[in-house]
C-alpha cells in the first residue's frame, strides 16, 4: 500500500469552523498544496491506475471506489483536512470518475463519530420526492403499476438531490479545509481529463437509454455510437464549471439559480416520461442531522442511518438474530449451519422491513422496538434451526403500524448494475465516516445536465400506494417524502464505545445482507476487511436463499438445497469498503469486485 507523508508537520488540533482562507496564512498555504496536490492528480490521470485492495497505517486512512478519489481523500488529510473535509473531495472526484454510481445529482447518508467530542451523528441527504407528486405517480392511467423500465428512464423518478446539501452541512458541523480548496482536484480533473477504466467502459456499454439523451451521448460515446475506451482520456468542462460556481458562491449555486433552473427543465422537458420536480423543491432542499440507529451484536453497538433508511434497523434484526447463536467453527458442516442461520435471520428481518420501515417524518416507524432486545429473541426464535422455513416470512404482529405484505413494485431484483457507491474515512484526530452515495439506478435517470447525471431515487417508492388488503403502504409516494433506501453506511463500536470497524458497500436491497454478512466474517470470524469482502455472498430477502454465482459457493449452495431453501444461484455486484480499527492499526479493505482503492498515512 502506498503510504503519503504530510508535506507539513502540526499537531492533531482542529481549526474553527468559521475561519475564512483570506484571514489565515495557514489556511492559504493549505490551498496552495492542495493545488500542487491537485496538479499532481492531473498529471497522473492519463493512464488507469491500479486499484490497491488491502493496506495498513497507524494514522489515517481513506478508502474509495476509484484510485484517484482515495488519492484526493487521502491528500486533504495529508494537509490537515478532517474525514469530512476529505468526504467532499472524494465525493466531488467519484461524481467525475465515477458517475455512473453517486454524484451531486444524486443523494447520500453518512455516519459519523467525532473523536474530539465522543460524538455520533447521521447525515440525511436522501432525495425528497417533488411537492407535485402524489401516490399515483408510477401508475398507469389504468391504475396498475408501471413498467419499471418505463417509470425510471427520463424526468418521472428524479427527485430533489441532497449530496451537495449533505455535504455542507457535514462541513459545517466537523470541517476544517475551506470548501473551494477541497473542490480543486475534482475542478483540474475535469478540466484536464481522466483515464477511462474498464469499469467505466462496461458500464457504459450496458446502460440501456443513455445513448437517447443528446448531453449523455456527446460525452460518454464517440461519434460511432461505442463507449469511449479504455484509457481515453475524458474531459468535463460543464461539470468543472459547475464545481467552479459552488466554490465560488457556495452550495446555494446549485440550489438557487440557473444550476437548478437547468435541472428543472431537462426533468420536465422530457419528451415521453417527464418529471414534476420544481426549482421551489431546490430551494426548500435541507439535509438532516438525525441520530444514529445501534442495535446490539454480542458486547458490540452496530450503529448506522435510521429512517428513512432501512439499512440500520435491518442490519440490526439481522445480527441480533443471529446473535443469539455462538459462531461455528470452521469445518464445512459449520459454514452451511451458518449460512442457514443467517439466511433465517435475514428472512425475518427483510419481512419486518417490507412492512414497517419508511420515511419516519412521514409514517410512524417503530425504530426502537425493532432492535429491542426481547423482540429480537422472539423474533429468532421463529428461526428453523436445521431446515428451510416454508414460505415467505410475516413481519411480526408487535408493533403494528402500516401493513405492507409484499416486496415493493418499485423494486427491480433483474436489475444488476448499482448506481452505488460506499467510501469509508478515519482521520488523525480520531474521526470515523462511513458514507454511501447513489444515484439509485447505474447512471440514474439517463439525463446529463451541468456535467452531472441526475437520479432516479423515486422508484424506490412503492409503486402502488396501497396493498392488495387496500392498506396503506408505508414506503407510499407523499410530497416531500424520502423513498425508503437499503443504503447501510455502518460504524461499529466495543462495549468502551470506542470505533472497531466502519463499513458499507453498493448493491441495491441486497446492501443490507452485504454489510451483515461482512460484519459476522470480521467480528466473529477474525477475517481482515479484504479477506471478508472477498468471500462469496449468501443472503435472503425473504423470498429464495440468493447464492453468488461462484464455483466456492456452489457446495454450500447445494448444502442449503438439501435444507429445502429454494436457492437461486445469481450474480452480486457487491462493493464493500471498509476501516478495521485493532490495536492502534488501521486495516483497510475494497471489494475486488470494482476498483475499490486503499490509501493510508503513517
Amino acid at each position: 500500500m502506498q503510504s503519503y507523508m504530510p508535506l507539513y508537520f502540526t499537531q492533531n488540533t482542529t481549526m474553527p469552523h468559521h475561519i475564512h482562507p483570506v484571514r489565515s496564512v495557514f489556511t492559504a498555504c493549505v490551498a496552495i498544496l492542495l493545488s500542487l496536490f491537485s496538479l499532481a492528480i492531473a498529471q497522473s490521470a492519463d493512464t488507469p491506475v491500479q486499484p490497491i485492495q488491502s493496506g495498513r497505517a497507524s494514522k489515517a486512512m481513506v478508502v474509495t471506489a476509484h484510485p484517484l478519489a482515495s488519492r484526493a481523500g487521502i491528500e486533504a488529510l495529508a494537509a490537515g483536512g478532517t474525514a469530512a473535509d476529505a468526504a467532499i473531495a472524494i465525493q466531488a472526484v467519484l461524481t467525475l470518475v465515477e458517475p455512473q454510481s453517486s454524484g451531486f445529482g444524486g443523494g447520500a447518508f453518512a455516519v459519523h463519530w467525532s473523536g474530539r467530542d465522543l460524538l455520533l451523528d447521521t447525515y440525511d441527504g436522501r432525495e425528497t420526492a417533488p411537492m407535485a407528486a402524489r401516490d399515483n405517480l408510477f401508475l398507469t392511467p389504468e391504475g396498475a403499476p408501471m413498467d419499471f423500465t418505463k417509470a425510471f428512464i427520463g424526468g418521472r423518478a428524479v427527485g430533489t438531490p441532497g449530496t451537495l446539501r449533505l455535504l455542507e452541512r457535514m462541513h459545517r458541523d466537523h470541517g476544517a479545509l475551506p470548501f473551494r480548496t477541497l473542490l480543486q482536484p475534482a475542478i483540474d480533473l475535469a478540466r484536464d481529463g481522466f483515464a477511462v477504466s474498464q469499469r467505466l467502459h462496461d458500464s457504459i456499454g450496458k446502460a440501456e437509454g443513455l445513448s437517447n439523451d443528446p448531453t449523455a451521448f456527446t460525452y460518454f460515446f464517440n461519434t460511432e455510437g461505442e463507449p469511449w475506451p479504455v484509457g481515453h482520456i475524458l474531459k468535463n468542462p460543464d461539470y468543472a464549471a459547475l464545481l467552479e460556481a459552488v466554490a465560488d458562491q457556495g452550495v446555494n449555486a446549485f440550489y438557487n439559480g440557473r444550476i437548478a433552473e437547468d435541472i428543472v427543465a431537462k426533468v420536465t422537458g422530457h419528451a415521453t416520461n417527464p418529471g414534476l420536480l420544481s426549482t421551489g423543491d431546490f430551494a426548500r432542499y435541507r439535509a438532516i442531522r438525525r441520530s444514529a440507529v445501534c442495535a446490539p451484536f454480542r458486547d458490540l453497538r452496530v450503529c448506522g442511518m435510521g429512517p428513512p433508511s432501512s439499512g440500520a434497523l435491518t442490519v440490526g434484526q439481522i445480527l441480533g438474530m443471529v446473535g443469539q447463536f455462538l459462531p461455528d467453527d470452521h469445518d464445512e458442516h459449520a459454514r452451511v449451519m451458518g449460512a442457514h442461520r443467517y439466511v433465517e435471520a435475514a428472512r425475518l428481518a427483510y419481512a419486518d422491513r417490507a412492512r414497517y420501515m419508511a420515511d419516519a417524518d412521514f409514517v410512524p416507524v417503530p425504530v426502537k422496538a425493532l432492535v429491542d432486545p426481547d423482540y429480537l429473541d422472539r423474533r429468532a426464535g421463529q428461526m428453523s434451526l436445521d431446515q428451510a422455513s416454508v414460505g415467505p416470512a410475516i413481519a411480526d404482529d408487535w408493533p403494528a403500524t402500516q401493513l405492507e405484505t409484499r416486496l415493493d413494485a418499485g423494486i427491480d431484483p433483474r436489475q444488476k448494475n448499482s448506481g452505488t457507491s460506499h467510501f469509508v474515512v478515519v482521520d488523525g484526530s480520531g474521526n470515523v465516516l462511513s458514507y454511501t452515495g447513489s444515484i439509485e439506478m447505474a447512471f440514474g435517470a439517463r439525463q446529463m445536465v451541468h456535467g452531472i447525471l441526475l437520479n432516479n431515487e423515486l422508484t424506490d417508492f412503492s409503486f402502488a400506494p396501497r396493498d392488495r388488503a387496500g392498506a396503506l403502504i408505508a414506503n407510499r409516494v407523499q410530497p416531500g417524502k424520502r423513498p425508503r433506501s437499503s443504503m447501510s453506511p455502518t460504524i461499529v463500536f466495543d462495549a468502551a464505545w470506542h470505533p472497531v470497524l466502519a463499513v458499507g458497500s453498493p448493491g441495491g436491497s441486497r446492501i443490507i445482507n452485504y454489510v451483515a454478512q461482512s460484519i459476522i466474517d470480521i467480528l466473529d470470524y477474525g477475517y481482515e476487511p479484504a479477506g471478508a469482502f472477498a468471500k462469496p455472498h449468501i443472503g435472503s430477502r425473504n423470498g429464495p436463499v440468493e447464492v453468488e454465482n461462484r464455483g466456492d459457493a456452489y457446495p454450500i449452495a447445494q448444502a442449503l438445497s438439501q435444507m429445502g431453501h429454494e436457492v437461486r444461484v445469481t450474480t452480486m455486484e457487491s462493493g464493500l469498503h471498509g476501516i478495521l480499527i485493532r490495536d492502534g492499526e488501521l486495516i483497510g479493505g475494497a471489494d475486488p469486485r470494482r476498483e475499490g482503492h486503499v490509501l493510508g498515512l503513517d
